[in-house]
């Protein structure tokens, strides 16, 4: 259950039912075997670890926008797609070595949240690699490949579209407005 008023008490501590069932499948896939002893003594010891042992509630500073993620994640997969043509092109070139630079480019949001999942995000697309992350400056040192022309501003778009789109789909609010 996910409202705070919603969770049972037992014993006058909240016994969250979503980590109760969750102990009980990692309980049953451990044991190997479906019965009904092992889905009670699964909803046991579940019970007993959840209520002996409260987890803190943490706000991860993450929100998932539906519509906003499904864009987010089309957007990034042609960004892949784009990015691993770029790297095998320069690596389909015999004998002529790609333009490689290192960039700083600036983030907008402060949010360290964000930060780091641009981060990944840019680390996962081929050919770009991120080297250093200032977030007392809100910026990024990255490595890229295969990038011509005025590589900065190309890259900083780039980084800036990205930080949009992931701050649309994961974003709170004063992270989007943050963005405006």
């Amino acid at each position: 259950m996910s409202g705070r008023g919603l969770t049972p008490r037992l014993l006058g501590r909240p016994v969250p039912l979503s980590q109760v069932a969750w102990l009980t499948v990692v309980w049953l896939l451990l044991w190997g075997d479906l019965s009904v002893g092992n889905v009670l003594g699964g909803l046991l010891g579940g019970l007993l670890v959840v209520w002996l042992l409260p987890l803190p509630v943490l706000d991860t500073g993450l929100r998932i926008h539906p519509v906003a993620a499904l864009v987010f994640l089309v957007r990034f997969a042609v960004d892949l797609v784009a990015s691993s043509f770029r790297v095998a092109f320069w690596a389909l070139r015999l004998g002529t070595m790609p333009p490689v630079q290192i960039v700083e480019v600036r983030l907008r949001t402060s949010s360290e949240v964000m930060a780091v999942l641009i981060t990944v995000a840019l680390s996962a697309l081929p050919g770009s690699l991120v080297l250093e992350v200032h977030f007392g400056d809100r910026e990024l040192v990255l490595h890229v490949l295969g990038i011509t022309g005025d590589v900065q501003a190309t890259v900083q778009a780039d980084v800036t579209r990205l930080e949009k789109g992931i701050v649309a789909a994961f974003g709170t609010g004063a992270d989007q407005e943050e963005l405006r």
